[in-house]
């Protein structure tokens, strides 16, 4: 278990993300949630429109035949996407949260998280929206999902209380997060600051980053096992995996949460057996030549 930025709220170092479990049955879901509490995780990441909201109707479902309590389970949401733009005014993130409680069959949110940067945010409005939100105790804590350090900052100054997450993509294929922190200085393409210093910004504010599609090469390619191009890191992630004996995705997992931010890791897997094996990645803590082993075997030059 880990503190969730300065919510005081202790959530699992894995979280279950939602996305999937629209095409699942309502038992197909208990059962997912039931392997997911039996192996210590009691965090679960929703969007409203994971499934078009069948993926929260699913998990209300699941978890009551799962006979699960309410106050034991941490649950964040997620809204702000629309088809074709994204929108963060007052009157669509009111409406947006109504339903993802309606759907979760629940009284309040843990956790409220924009999900991808609007251009036309206006921060005193989105403060508004959370005031009201926080006030009608529907939504206890507040986040951002993509956003850089002046997003954040800009939000941040409207706002009565710190904001609690960032939802950012981070996997062994994609480091953007930490690429530039190793190149400080250097005139080679990973010293470019894509992102302003995020995993920095971060920790020295005590914003929890959820990472996610930990599997994840990008959008376009896919993940990265068995890929042609990261043969080399799927070997090395196979090698410290023999010694741990554990699965890959643990170790995967575990690369991640070996960093010092207290990175929360978002995983997807519907498939019990397969989230029981990444599971394990919470009481594996690599070494540091590990560590580095995996970053460097992804293509990687350190300078």
């Amino acid at each position: 278990m880990q503190a969730l930025g300065q919510t005081g709220l202790e959530v699992s170092r894995i979280g279950l993300g939602c996305m999937r479990m629209a095409s699942l049955s309502n038992q197909e879901t208990a059962t997912v949630l039931e392997t997911a509490v039996e192996k210590g995780i009691n965090f679960f990441d929703h969007a409203d429109i994971y499934g078009g909201g069948e993926s929260e109707i699913r998990f209300a479902q699941g978890a009551k035949l799962a006979g699960l309590k309410r106050e034991n389970l941490i649950l964040q949401s997620k809204c702000g996407i629309r088809k074709g733009y994204f929108d963060f005014s007052k009157d669509y993130i009111l409406e947006s949260v109504d339903g993802i409680l309606s759907r979760l069959e629940t009284d309040y949110l843990d956790v409220l998280a924009l999900h991808r940067p609007d251009a036309l945010m206006e921060p005193e409005e989105v403060a508004e929206a959370f005031y009201h939100l926080k006030k009608a105790g529907k939504v206890r804590h507040f986040g951002v999902s993509n956003q850089n350090i002046f997003q954040m900052e800009l939000l941040q100054s409207c706002l009565d209380q710190p904001l609690a997450v960032n939802q950012l993509q981070l996997s062994p294929a994609h480091t953007p997060l930490i690429d530039a922190g190793l190149h400080v200085n250097m005139k080679d393409d990973a010293a470019t600051m894509r992102d302003g210093g995020l995993i920095d910004y971060c920790q020295l504010n005590n914003i929890t980053i959820q990472a996610w599609s930990p599997f994840l090469i990008d959008l376009q390619r896919g993940i990265f096992a068995n890929h042609p191009d990261y043969a080399p890191l799927n070997q090395t992630i196979g090698e410290i995996a023999e010694r741990y004996h554990v699965s890959r995705e643990a170790i995967i997992v575990a690369w991640i949460l070996r960093h010092p931010a207290k990175i929360q890791t978002i995983v997807g897997s519907m498939n019990p057996e397969r989230l029981s094996k990444i599971a394990q990645a919470s009481h594996i803590v690599l070494t540091r030549p590990e560590w580095y082993e995996v970053y460097r075997s992804a293509g990687n030059l350190l300078p």
